[in-house]
């Protein structure tokens, strides 16, 4: 496995576990099972209707994104976690989706990025990953910027976004036209984006708790 120098191996929150996701942390199996929508009822698509990748055709196409996950943590420009509910959730300890944070060193700038299967919908763990992922950004990796968009027409990430934006002080920017490619290398699209400062989240959790409350 992979040992990353600057992103944590793993982070713990109230309800979640988050382990970093190499090669040698999942069954490739398993996790070709979750990606290609074979392991859940309901239409895929749904989950993957608004990110960069569809669902994958074979075991080769997720050994693949494994290794390339693997590889950016090793080179210390991201880190990519699966995401595990604690024991008294529901449906503890199984493999819930997972998420990304990236650091644009140069602009001193992370960003983010999330899935997760139908089954754990509507549980608010996306904004509780989102609040461990802003005390990586500012407090372990001393970047100066935490930059998240959606793309248009995702409600649910915008509802998400602007929840845990708020929480922490930050603002709408705006509406970047053809910002990003679609899906699988399709037509552009537009996309909101979001922005946290230092000062911002200084002055937001000045008197709260972490939200993390295990880091390795």
């Amino acid at each position: 496995m992979v040992t990353p120098r600057l992103f944590p191996e793993r982070i713990e929150t109230e309800r979640l576990e988050l382990e970093l996701l190499t090669t040698g942390s999942v069954d490739t199996t398993e996790f070709y099972r979750i990606c290609s929508g074979q392991a859940d009822e309901g239409d895929f698509s749904e989950v993957t209707e608004h990110l960069t990748w569809s669902a994958h055709d074979h075991p080769k196409e997720t050994l693949e994104f494994l290794r390339r996950v693997e590889e950016k943590a090793g080179e210390d420009e991201g880190a990519t976690y699966a995401i595990y509910p604690k024991e008294d959730e529901e449906r503890a300890g199984e493999l819930a989706g997972a998420a990304g944070i990236r650091a644009h060193w140069d602009r001193r700038t992370a960003g983010f990025g999330v899935w997760l299967r139908r089954p754990f919908w509507g549980r608010g763990y996306s904004g509780e990953r989102a609040a461990a992922f802003v005390e990586v950004a500012f407090e372990h990796l001393d970047l100066e910027l935490v930059a998240v968009s959606h793309e248009v027409g995702n409600d649910q990430s915008r509802r998400a976004i602007e929840k845990y934006v708020e929480a922490h002080g930050g603002h709408r920017e705006g509406r970047f036209r053809n910002r990003m490619v679609g899906q699988d290398g399709g037509d552009p699209v537009d996309v909101v984006r979001y922005s946290i400062s230092r000062e911002e989240y200084e002055a937001a959790t000045a008197d709260r708790d972490p939200a993390i409350v295990a880091m390795e």
